[in-house]
């Protein structure tokens, strides 16, 4: 089976592609953001990387979101719920975690479907 990688480095890929699945894990580029700016940076960078693997957000089977500190879920929140495509919600969980830089205040980890030839 062929795996396909996007945006490799040594250390990691932007996202991975196997047997019609994507997987990718995002951080948000403006460190300097709130939490809503962060969440809204991450997620249209979500929608490029979902895009380029042949996916989108109506096809998400599973998120786990990280964040530096609870007291920022219900701001989260009102981003991703107009985010996420009405009757496409997917299987989420959301934690407090240390993220490996002090300017993160979220991080993704996202597994979805990659439409089929």
């Amino acid at each position: 089976m062929q795996i396909q990688r996007h945006g490799t480095t040594r250390r990691y890929s932007d996202s991975v592609v196997h047997n019609a699945t994507v997987y990718l894990v995002e951080v948000p580029s403006n460190l300097d953001g709130d939490i809503a700016a962060q969440t809204e940076n991450l997620l249209a960078s979500i929608d490029s990387l979902l895009a380029q693997a042949g996916s989108d957000r109506t096809k998400l089977l599973m998120v786990t979101i990280y964040l530096a500190d609870m007291a920022d879920y219900d701001a989260m929140n009102a981003i991703w719920d107009a985010w996420v495509p009405e009757g496409h919600a997917p299987v989420r969980a959301c934690l407090q975690a240390r993220l490996s830089n002090p300017g993160y205040r979220i991080e993704m980890v996202l597994t979805a479907a990659v439409a089929q030839a």
